[in-house]
């Protein structure tokens, strides 16, 4: 007796301890932009560090969708939104369930049987299940699914022992319910997404198929969305130069650019940051993007973790796919303080230019953020082999170019650090 007791406190702390560590790596991103930022750090950044330096590990804090630069394609896109529906829809679900069995216990109506425990048995761990893949896409670092692969282990297993309870507790009633339900998805499409398991013979087969079937599926999806995310890109190459263009319309800006950069026309002390024997990597953007500090520590108002507007990051960041990205931080205060938009980002221009005529939409001016590639071999690389789980990053300096006259207003270098110092940051 004691020791099944002591076996199900061992489960119980399992399953929690499982769900813990997912939210503790998804929400990263929530903590990322949060005044406690450094503190989270100082606990899980050397976890991060420990991964990165071993090639069998490097790859888990990678990213595997675009975070900074904009899905430049439909597929990508709906991806995206798939993420905000599924986080939306996945912690709402799971709230009402939580309600609906809590309110069982306290009624006492035995075999929760109502709403969509008419179809699924466990729909608070689908909920979940749900919410963590919205969570993954929202913040793709590889290490998210691997963790998210776990949970959904545990998920499998805790689900399987409350079975067994249950119909030691409740019998043949329990049996009837178990026949015309699924038991993480109505019956009809869990029967056809498991018809294969069904070939498993034996006690141990089905369980030790579904842990290895799992990260190969989540982790082996996460693979397939990158590839896919490093072909759509929008790259251009010149020399030891790769730009990608954070926003999609800008796709036909980059040659020009690059061939701006190239003549080597401008402020020689960060332009001489670029040096023929090394690769580097441009990213082209609007000058107040809000994402910048992700990339290099440009200035303080791209140090968002410094902004104190947490919540209201996040929920934007969910509900606005796509215009969180194109909204500069000077506009996302405008917003909260109920101020002009474009008042506020003329008179927080990070060039500083206060000019009622031009309008920030409509501006011809880019920043080019760029970092030196480090990795393995002495041949040059270009393009999505930049991008490699072997690079290292490292920024140098940043250009402000007049994409309508070709003149190179600016270039300054910067420290080898981003916004957020040491801290592993997307690539994408």
């Amino acid at each position: 007796m004691e020791n099944r007791r002591l076996g199900e406190r061992l489960k119980s702390i399992a399953a929690r301890g499982g769900i813990i560590v997912f939210f503790i790596m998804a929400f990263e991103v929530l903590i990322m932009i949060s005044p406690f930022a450094f503190f989270f750090y100082s606990v899980f950044n050397p976890v991060l560090h420990w991964l990165q330096d071993y090639t069998a590990t490097r790859w888990l804090t990678g990213f595997f969708l675009p975070h900074m630069i904009l899905p430049p394609t439909f597929f990508l896109k709906a991806v995206r939104v798939t993420g905000s529906v599924l986080f939306v829809a996945g912690a709402t679900t799971f709230f009402i369930c939580a309600a609906q069995v809590y309110s069982g216990k306290i009624f006492g109506w035995g075999i929760a049987h109502r709403g969509l425990y008419r179809w699924v048995r466990h729909p608070q761990y689908l909920a979940l299940g749900l919410w963590g893949t919205g969570m993954s896409i929202l913040w793709p670092r590889f290490l998210v699914l691997a963790s998210l692969s776990v949970m959904f282990i545990l998920y499998y297993f805790l689900a399987r022992d409350e079975e067994r309870r249950m119909l030691a507790r409740f019998g043949e009633g329990y049996r009837e319910y178990m026949d015309r339900t699924g038991m993480f998805l109505p019956r009809a499409l869990e029967s056809r997404l498991s018809a294969p398991l069904g070939l498993l013979r034996g006690g141990i087969r089905k369980p030790v198929a579904v842990t290895l079937c799992i990260p190969i599926v989540v982790i082996g999806a996460g693979f397939l969305l990158r590839t896919v995310t490093l072909g759509s890109l929008p790259l251009e190459s010149r020399r030891n130069v790769t730009l990608v263009s954070i926003l999609p319309e800008d796709r036909g800006l980059s040659a020009r650019v690059l061939e701006q950069i190239s003549k080597g026309a401008g402020p020689s002390e960060a332009l001489s940051a670029i040096r023929p024997d090394r690769d580097y990597l441009g990213y082209l953007m609007p000058p107040d993007y809000v994402m910048q500090g992700m990339i290099a520590d440009t200035g303080g108002a791209f140090q968002l973790h410094q902004q104190h507007h947490t919540f209201a990051f996040i929920a934007d960041w969910i509900f606005n796919p796509f215009e969180h990205l194109r909204r500069s931080p000077a506009a996302q205060m405008a917003a909260m303080h109920h101020v002009d938009p474009a008042v506020a980002r003329r008179h927080h221009c990070p060039l500083g230019i206060d000019r009622p005529d031009l309008r920030c939409e409509s501006c011809p001016i880019r920043r080019i953020v760029l970092v030196e590639i480090d990795h393995e071999g002495s041949r040059h690389r270009s393009k999505t082999g930049l991008f490699g789980f072997d690079t290292t990053r490292v920024p140098v300096a940043f250009v402000d170019v007049d994409t309508r006259t070709g003149e190179i207003l600016n270039a300054k270098r910067v420290g080898a650090a981003t916004a957020w110092p040491d801290i592993p940051t997307p690539a994408i």
